[in-house]
């Protein structure tokens, strides 16, 4: 079994690829839910559904996130009414999200519900949220305390952020699906997403337990840098590591990972970088991390796999500590 943490448009490639490696029966992909939230009365799991459709080959390649041969119907008629259209959702997306609205008011969780929308997409792979209470993700900014999408969609980024917090975290718990994979006899390795570590990954990691779970394992743990030659594929990454006050690199998330994993998988740009990342403890693995298309997802997946079973099993952390 593959535990994989994913969020974002990274980790929804990179889980894909890992899909086309692995069987259904030895993957289980764990997904970031911070970034959900209520709009226009509706529950949006963007995270979740961006893995779900890119798994069911029905994802966007162009923006990352939505439906491919999307229209967009209802946002113009709302627009015309005054509406809210600064978070935009597609026609065929709205059904997605008035069907979990719907089942979810009915008193199902967010895991069986996820469960039942993979099912009518046609994904046999387990995704699974992090937790089913509600965790939020705000960014302390320079314009004050912003909601992630707010952040995100409405001012682009551009704020400067100071602190990440993690709203409702502390009283949350994993959800039965990732609480299960991480205690499982058969898990082998967990994989960590080329994902934003504070967007993203730190979510997961702050549910209570779930660092902890992490470290009581004795498999492989290993991260794909979302970081290229000083540069995210996509996302604020780079621009909020520089505002932590840290390098743009694959060292720095070597770091803000310390702690937490193995192996670190850095492109063949960043191949310089080795010593440094080794000299934290961590072993490295170069291979080419950017991912256009499907083929280069299963490439990717391919060679993580392949590092993973070079790295020591199992692993004695207190004794490595």
């Amino acid at each position: 079994m593959i535990l994989a943490l994913a969020g974002g448009v990274g980790g929804s490639r990179f889980a894909n690829g890992l899909a086309k490696c692995l069987s259904s029966s030895s993957l289980i992909i764990a997904v970031n839910t911070g970034d959900d939230f209520e709009h226009l009365g509706l529950f949006v799991s963007p995270d979740v559904d961006t893995v779900m459709y890119t798994l069911a080959g029905r994802n966007n390649p162009v923006t990352g996130w939505g439906l491919a041969d999307e229209s967009w119907h209802f946002m113009d008629a709302l627009g015309k009414l005054g509406g809210e259209t600064w978070f935009r959702l597609g026609d065929h997306d709205l059904a997605t999200h008035v069907q979990r609205t719907r089942r979810m008011r009915e008193g199902f969780t967010l895991s069986e519900v996820t469960s039942q929308l993979c099912t009518a997409f046609g994904v046999q792979h387990p995704i699974v949220p992090m937790s089913d209470q509600r965790v939020a993700t705000f960014l302390n900014t320079n314009l004050g305390r912003l909601a992630f999408q707010d952040y995100l969609v409405r001012h682009r980024c551009m704020p400067i952020v100071e602190s990440v917090e993690y709203a409702g975290a502390a009283d949350a718990s994993p959800s039965l699906g990732l609480a299960s994979a991480l205690t499982t006899p058969s898990l082998r390795a967990i994989l960590i997403a080329p994902s934003n570590p504070y967007l993203s990954v730190g979510p997961i990691l702050a549910i209570p337990g779930v660092r902890q779970a992490i470290a009581a394992t004795d498999v492989p743990v290993v991260a794909v840098s979302p970081i290229i030659a000083g540069e995210a594929v996509k996302g604020p990454l780079a621009k909020m590591l520089c505002e932590f006050g840290h390098s743009a690199s694959a060292s720095a998330i070597a770091m803000t990972y310390h702690g937490v994993i193995d192996g670190l998988v850095i492109d063949e740009r960043d191949r310089n970088l080795r010593s440094a990342i080794e000299a934290q403890g961590v072993a490295v693995h170069i291979a080419n991390t950017l991912m256009r298309d499907t083929d280069d997802q299963t490439r990717l997946a391919h060679s993580v796999l392949e590092f993973v079973t070079s790295l020591p099993y199992p692993l004695r952390r207190s004794a490595m500590a």
